[in-house]
């Protein structure tokens, strides 16, 4: 594959001493058996049930791609990008992605882990397109990842192969961070040393029912928590997504990154699929964004409400943009009925949705539902998917999309039980017509503009600050992200409060991601609690929502 270099120089320079095609082999062995070993098993009625609906086959990622790419080979690919701009085709693409023997020839294939850090670039595209005709395990990261969250990443999926980008905004690549894996390719850098002169012919048997996706997402946990989807659970997700579309949709931008996994999806996936051009840029730039539907006429199918209403609140936006706006469907982020009745206002036809990298698809609604319902609920279950509430109203779901797991499986223990129920960690009402509400979440668990961003992790890098005793990190309302990282501090005695600024300076000394970085900041001199002692979190949200202002980061005293 023309993006990959050598980075051990055993690969190269093979040891006398060491058979390393058996090494290879064993190391490939064990973290097949280790994926296949910890994913849950789904009841035998659920899988035949799931089965004989068509909602779980025996495709691959693999062969719906090449379908795709074969009887759309002339498609443009376009890269809206200020750094790393591209235009080809769908071909011209594929051809960079088969021209991959040279990782087969390595031993990389089904089972093994292909690990990518890389914007919204034609090589993105590439490295997903390489590793489903391989048979391969995807772990797409996002960029924006800093080393620590990285580093984790890289240790616990184990890749044989990591594919990132020497620069791209905050991101820099370090060697330190993937010493341990043998074989690495820096976009930008020396990849195309491994360019085969012969492509990959065909796509490589693997079982649709194995793992074929390590989606990593911030929750409860410190670290990101590692979400295995299979092909079969993959491609029921995208079937799902694509049913919401419409016919003759045109052109779609897409700015998710690609490092989540919707995002990878709906940017390489879904138009090889749909038989649309592909387009996607590196960076949600407004200015930009405008500018493509001008010159390029490029639509808006929605995401996040912040990449519609920053959109909406442009100066550069006329009436007359409008038009590049199809049925608009919210999610992936805390929507606040405001956004889709201003939207409706607009004449914009609006829905909503509900899911998460573990059940990527719970609920949503057709562009046909009555209004309150598209405008005001997070829509009822997709097909396939059933869904309760328990006594104290967490949401449980299962469905064929659902994930079958984490990489530690002490976590999948407490989401998943013996029948297939997964806890959501969020809380919602059900009207009389089955539709959905949230209404609370009972994790700690920020969603800031489609970012999950785990609570816990915050507090810990907060509390190495020498004037911090104890911190509580809470999501603070954002009209524009949905929500924001509040944190409520209780000094140590004789220390006075830390700036907003030495707060940020601590969190990039620490490597931590910005998305995690507190954008508010708020002193109490003890916290609410329960008789335990516990601290009453719920209390705590409330007091940021009713105090904080809704527009500059600050630090107040509540």
């Amino acid at each position: 594959m023309h993006l990959l270099r050598t980075a051990a120089p055993a690969l190269s320079e093979p040891r006398a001493d060491i058979d390393h095609a058996s090494a290879k082999g064993v190391v490939k062995t064990l973290v097949t058996n280790r994926l296949s070993s910890i994913v849950r098993e789904v009841p035998p009625s659920l899988r035949s049930h799931y089965e004989a609906k068509g909602w779980w086959t025996r495709e691959t990622l693999g062969e719906i791609l090449a379908d795709g790419l074969k009887k759309h080979p002339d498609m443009g690919f376009h890269v809206h990008s200020a750094v790393r701009p591209y235009e080809g085709t769908f071909a011209d693409v594929e051809l960079v992605a088969r021209s991959s023997p040279q990782l087969k020839a390595r031993g990389i294939g089904p089972g093994d882990v292909i690990a990518m850090q890389l914007p919204n670039w034609m090589e993105a595209a590439a490295t997903f397109w390489a590793s489903a005709l391989l048979g391969a395990v995807t772990v797409p990261i996002v960029h924006f990842y800093g080393p620590k969250e990285l580093g984790f990443i890289l240790e616990d999926s184990g890749p044989q192969v990591f594919i990132t980008a020497a620069q791209f905004g905050r991101m820099t690549y370090t060697p330190e961070t993937s010493s341990h894996v043998p074989i690495v390719g820096v976009v930008g850098h020396d990849f195309d040393v491994l360019l085969a002169d012969e492509p990959l012919h065909g796509v490589v048997e693997v079982d649709a029912a194995a793992p074929a996706l390590i989606a990593y997402t911030s929750g409860t946990t410190r670290n990101p928590k590692g979400v295995i989807h299979t092909h079969q659970t993959l491609i029921c997700e995208t079937r799902q997504l694509m049913s919401n579309y419409e016919p003759d949709r045109g052109r779609q931008l897409t700015a998710l990154p690609v490092g989540h996994f919707i995002g990878m999806l709906g940017a390489v996936l879904f138009p090889v699929l749909d038989a649309i051009p592909a387009d996607m840029c590196d960076e949600w730039n407004p200015t930009r964004v405008i500018s493509l539907m001008d010159s390029d006429g490029v639509a808006i199918g929605g995401g996040p409400p912040y990449f519609v209403t920053s959109l909406l609140d442009h100066p550069d936006f006329r009436p007359d943009h409008l038009r590049f706006f199809g049925p608009i469907g919210l999610g992936g982020s805390t929507v606040p009925a405001s956004v889709p009745r201003r939207l409706d206002d607009l004449g914009l036809v609006v829905t909503r949705s509900y899911g998460s990298t573990e059940h990527p698809s719970v609920t949503g609604s057709a562009t046909t539902a009555p209004k309150d319902k598209r405008l005001l609920t997070d829509g009822c279950p997709r097909p396939g998917v059933e869904i309760r509430l328990t006594e104290d109203g967490e949401i449980v779901s299962r469905g064929p999309d659902l994930c079958l797991g984490y990489t530690d499986e002490s976590l999948t223990a407490r989401a998943f039980d013996d029948e297939g129920w997964y806890r959501t960690g969020d809380v919602g009402t059900l009207d009389d017509d089955g539709y959905l509400t949230i209404t609370d979440r009972m994790s700690d668990l920020i969603i800031r503009a489609g970012e999950n961003i785990g609570a816990a992790a915050v507090e810990d890098t907060l509390l190495t600050m020498e004037p911090i005793a104890e911190a509580i990190v809470v999501a603070a309302p954002d009209p524009r992200l949905g929500e924001r990282v509040a944190a409520v501090l209780r000094l140590k005695d004789g220390h006075s409060m830390p700036t907003l600024d030495e707060v940020k300076d601590h969190f990039a000394t620490a490597g931590v991601a910005r998305q995690k970085w507190p954008e508010q900041l708020h002193r109490v001199d003890d916290f609410p609690r329960t008789a335990s002692g516990k601290v009453q979190k719920n209390r705590i949200r409330k007091l940021v929502a009713d105090s904080a202002p809704r527009h500059a980061p600050e630090t107040t005293h509540a």
